[in-house]
């Protein structure tokens, strides 16, 4: 009789194993060579797991690198940037660290033959962030143009990161960057209101 239940455990830790080499494999790789041309049995090989594994999981090497970049900002960036702060700087300064310390590989993906693809994906990641950012800031705001605004501002928010990543020179400076997308933010924020009472003349 066979027993319910046994074999699928077994087989999601294999799974997850065989996605988890390969998302890893992918980011050292495109690090030691600061590029995204990687050719799919190198990658396999680096994973230690099979081309049909690699297709098992992922469409092609450039989703595999898609996959591979979102996998790094969700496990290392995210946790920190959903902690609430209060102060926007420290915020934006993790984020500014992050990006800095993994310069290598963003840049390669940036630039490389999913670029495309690599900026829909930030830009999906930090979507709803900067929706609650939005809700904040603009209050009353119904929720069609929360999003087309929050869309907005990542748009811009986006291509001031990979210009940073890309152009500016080495060691890069996190401030450098928090300076750049905080200043637009002063410009764009609507001015906080008048405590009652209190008018200007």
């Amino acid at each position: 009789m066979q027993r319910h239940g046994s074999p699928q455990p077994v087989q999601d830790r294999r799974v997850q194993r065989s996605r988890s080499a390969l998302l890893a494999a992918a980011v050292r790789l495109v690090v030691e060579r600061e590029t995204t041309d990687i050719a799919v049995t190198d990658l396999t090989d680096a994973a230690d797991v099979s081309r049909k594994v690699l297709y098992l999981h992922f469409a092609d090497r450039d989703g595999l690198l898609v996959a591979a970049a979102a996998d790094l900002v969700e496990r290392e960036l995210l946790p920190q940037v959903d902690e609430p702060v209060d102060d926007l700087r420290a915020q934006v300064l993790v984020l500014a660290h992050h990006f800095a310390g993994h310069r290598v590989f963003y840049r390669a993906m940036l630039t490389g033959s999913c670029a495309f693809a690599m900026s829909r994906t930030l830009d999906d990641l930090f979507g709803s962030l900067n929706r609650i950012f939005v809700r904040e800031q603009y209050a009353g705001l119904d929720e069609p143009t929360v999003r087309d605004l929050a869309a907005f501002f990542i748009g811009g928010a986006s291509r001031l990161l990979s210009e940073w990543l890309v152009d500016d020179a080495d060691p890069l400076r996190p401030e450098d960057l928090a300076d750049r997308l905080l200043r637009v933010a002063s410009v764009l924020m609507p001015p906080s209101p008048e405590p009652p009472g209190e008018h200007r003349p």
